[in-house]
């Protein structure tokens, strides 16, 4: 059909108000702009105020290089930007480009610029009410720049009415404000106003500049919990800080992206943190990161979004793989390392007097306690298999022949001088509850969960062997028969060329049975019956052979769990040394493969505050 009115060109005013409808979202939005402009700008210095969260005022001074008359008066045009030498769009090396910002804000908010470059005795001041700008006149001021906004939406009320309360468009500016502090941290900010408390940021510059800087805006918290990332891939450069697996948040809004100096939100890089960390943490929890990613300018197109806050990658594949390896290799090398928040929060429970943490009176009869070590560990037990360890285990002996396991079991005097003491999980000391570890090094109590631990150090060690092409497997010298359902046995069959290769051989053994005639050699003597009816139970979940190699991980999982040393189970001193110099030689052994910490470290500090001798 033919329009029912002609076709008219829009007045300026309202083709104004329409872009900023694509720019200028909130009072964050805002505050984006303004602060990219004086970062491109140069400034050393940026000062945010702002009351109403925003909506009544926001001023942002810089001490960047400022504007002279003609280039002020420029400035508050549509389309007018100092930010492209050419006309190529490809090649994108500033902040703000669009030359649409201040032209939107002036339309839908009262605008005020004030600005001195170096070589002028003076300022100059325009002013923009309802889009309409004044000529510039002298204004006294320091070098840089103040741009000043009141009164946002003021007359575009059907805007205004859909802005959230004070309080939240304030913490939307503080986030903001946060993300572009991160990104630069040789910059001082300084976000202040009657509506908050003044956040402070000195510039950090410097090695540890960025460490700095993330600290300052996202905690020493993070900083201590995290690891240093540095990696090079597909032309892609990785930086930045990651959290260890077991210091993680509800949501992902503790994940930071940076692409050149741009903070973003996209869904590549999103994609990557949860592939990298899909190994080591609870499902429903996130990890806590802040990347830095560096590249090409033309392998990325940063104005796909009206506000810059998203990006399109020209190999995605690429920028996910560099990532991935990034934190992959970063979370390696840390190794044993559990978040410290775990022995905080293990040291609340015990001042909150929890009940968990009072075992009652009948407790120490279930309670097995091996003697502590009379010498320094046999140097075959610093890094050995664990998994080498006899199936069974004769009783721990005291001095006077009584087995520890009982009531009136006796607690053996400890070396002065234990040279095991100096590893970073310490000597093993006792085992609780058949089930946890208690060791000491020279300044902390460590209480290592034995079997979540082993379950960690097996599951590395068929992840390792698969890298090389195959898991190892032991032959049985009798079949293990396992009766199942028909329509399992089918699923396995089909999956059994997939199970060789983890070291599992299966064989179908009738219509309703299947033969294992070899297992993976580090299960050692696992309980085979019970391995394929669990992995049984998972193709039936995983819609069969199918989700088979997406789910290799699930898999290997299972069977590690199956090849572990099982709660319940006493181990002599020896053993838990073994264990613990294995966790201390085994990548990402801080947590087990369900995102639990395989071990909690109490400083001797904090003990004693428990006490109240410090």
């Amino acid at each position: 059909m033919p329009p029912s009115h002609p076709i008219r060109r829009l007045p300026d005013d309202l083709i104004n108000r329409i872009a900023a409808g694509e720019v200028v979202e909130r009072p964050a939005s805002v505050i984006k702009e303004l602060v990219e402009n004086a970062l491109d700008a140069g400034a050393s210095r940026i000062d945010i105020v702002t009351a109403g969260g925003g909506k009544s005022l926001m001023r942002v001074s810089d001490n960047g290089v400022g504007m002279d008359e003609r280039n002020l008066a420029l400035s508050v045009e549509r389309h007018a930007t100092s930010k492209l030498e050419g006309d190529e769009l490809e090649s994108i090396d500033w902040l703000g480009f669009r030359g649409e910002a201040l032209a939107s804000i002036g339309s839908v908010a009262c605008l005020r610029i004030a600005s001195r470059p170096a070589d002028q005795e003076s300022g100059m001041q325009i002013v923009v009410s309802k889009g309409i700008p004044s000529p510039p006149r002298p204004h006294s001021m320091n070098v840089g720049t103040v741009v000043e906004v009141t009164d946002l939406f003021e007359n575009v009320p059907a805007r205004r009415k859909f802005l959230k309360s004070d309080r939240a468009e304030g913490a939307a500016i503080t986030d903001i404000v946060r993300r572009l502090a991160m990104a630069n941290p040789k910059v001082h900010f300084v976000l202040e106003g009657a509506d908050r408390a003044t956040l402070n940021w000195p510039a950090q510059a410097g090695p540890d500049g960025v460490r700095t800087r993330l600290g300052q805006v996202m905690g020493r918290d993070f900083v201590e919990n995290s690891v240093a990332i540095e990696h090079e891939r597909h032309g892609v450069t990785v930086s930045g800080r990651a959290g260890l697996p077991t210091f993680t948040r509800a949501n992902s809004l503790s994940q930071y992206f940076f692409v050149n100096s741009r903070a973003v939100r996209d869904k590549v890089l999103m994609s990557a943190v949860r592939a990298a960390y899909g190994d080591f943490i609870f499902r429903g929890r996130f990890p806590v990161v802040a990347l830095f990613l560096e590249l090409d300018p033309r392998t990325c197109d940063v104005n796909v979004h009206p506000a810059k806050a998203e990006l399109r990658f020209q190999d995605p594949g690429g920028v996910r793989s560099a990532v991935i390896a990034a934190i992959g290799l970063a979370l390696g090398e840390a190794g044993y390392r559990a978040s410290s928040r775990v022995g905080r929060n293990t040291l609340d429970a015990f001042r909150t007097g929890g009940g968990a943490m009072h075992p009652s009176p009948s407790a120490p009869a279930s309670a097995h306690v091996s003697p502590p070590a009379p010498a320094m560990v046999p140097e075959s037990t610093i890094a050995p298999s664990f998994t080498d360890a006899p199936a069974a285990l004769s009783p721990a002996l005291s001095g006077d022949g009584q087995t520890l396991n009982e009531p009136s079991a006796r607690f053996e005097a400890v070396p002065e001088a234990d040279p095991a003491q100096a590893f970073p999980l310490g000597a093993a000391r006792a085992q609780l509850f058949e089930n946890y570890i208690v060791a000491q090094s020279d300044t902390s109590l460590v209480l290592v969960d034995q079997h979540a631990a082993h379950e960690r150090l097996v599951y590395e060690k068929f992840k390792n062997q698969l890298k090389s092409g195959r898991v190892a497997a032991q032959s049985l010298l009798i079949p293990v028969i396992v009766e199942l359902p028909e329509e399992d046995c089918q699923r396995l069959e089909k999956a059994a060329d997939e199970l060789d290769n983890l070291g599992l051989e299966l064989e179908r053994f009738g219509p309703r049975a299947m033969a294992v005639r070899a297992t993976p050699a580090v299960l050692k003597n696992a309980d085979a019956s019970q391995l394929v009816q669990d992995l049984a139970d998972g193709l039936a979940d995983w819609n069969g052979i199918s989700a088979l190699q997406t789910r290799i991980e699930a898999i290997i999982g299972t069977m590690a769990c199956h090849g572990s040393v099982r709660s319940g189970r006493k181990l002599t001193v020896v053993e838990m040394n073994a264990l613990l110099r294995e966790m201390e030689a085994t990548p990402h052994s801080g947590q087990c493969i369900h995102g639990r910490p395989t071990h909690v470290e109490l400083d001797v500090k904090d003990i004693e505050r428990l006490f109240g001798r410090s």
